[in-house]
């Protein structure tokens, strides 16, 4: 399936772009996340596991259990703290 992928704040400045459109087989967002890791260099580095990074479909907080539809925007953020 094709999803949009959209990275910000510090996730974006790791892997040089705020978004793209990746064609994945991954039926959850957890998966989803692996296969971004495995491409290794930044995306592994800034996704990693053990890192805390929050994760939106389509504009709603999942956690990683979350199933992916065809079309869905995902989002990749860290953690952030209002003042």
């Amino acid at each position: 399936m094709k999803l949009s992928v959209r990275y910000f704040a510090s996730i974006r400045e790791a892997v040089g772009q705020g978004s793209e459109t990746v064609e994945t087989a991954a039926e959850t967002l957890g998966a989803l996340r692996d296969e971004l890791i495995a491409r290794g260099g930044a995306h592994a580095s800034a996704l990693a596991r053990g890192k805390a990074v929050r994760m939106a479909v389509d504009q709603v907080i999942a956690d990683e259990s979350a199933p992916l539809r065809e079309a869905s925007e995902i989002a990749f953020f860290p953690p952030v703290t209002g003042g």
